[in-house]
């Protein structure tokens, strides 16, 4: 199968950089799937479920934050404010976090303070749902 070239992007690392046959990633209207050869384009991501089919017999599934993608024929470059692979997911910080955030939502604040509450309660939801899929998956 033909591949083209992606690279993932962390605020604080490159999380992947290499071949990709496919990839599939949290778009504000729903998840959008990139082949080879897929039109150029830039799209929002939001905080959600990344997989990628970067080999034969690798598949690779990590928890992603906001930010974009820059599809540009045989490159892709995604960029997010986070980037974890689902076996690395603390699934307790991750639920505490969730909690906090929804504390928070909850309390009267500014516009601004909700903001990074509603921001902080996705991550938390990304986080939870990519490390609870992985689970079932390795049950399996």
């Amino acid at each position: 199968m033909s591949t083209f070239n992606l690279e993932v992007v962390a605020i604080d690392k490159v999380f992947y950089k290499g071949p990709c046959e496919f990839m599939v990633f949290p778009g504000l209207d729903g998840e959008q799937g990139i082949l080879p050869g897929h039109e150029v384009m830039v799209a929002a991501v939001k905080a959600g479920e990344l997989r990628c089919k970067v080999s034969e017999t690798e598949n690779m599934v990590a928890a992603v934050g906001d930010g974009f993608v820059e599809i540009l024929g045989d490159k892709v470059v995604l960029i997010a404010d986070f980037v974890e692979k689902a076996e690395d997911i603390d699934e307790m910080r991750a639920q505490r976090a969730k909690e906090r955030a929804e504390e928070r939502l909850k309390a009267k604040q500014s516009e601004r303070e909700f903001i990074h509450s509603q921001a902080a309660l996705a991550r938390a939801m990304a986080r939870l749902k990519v490390s609870s899929k992985y689970k079932k998956q390795k049950k399996i």
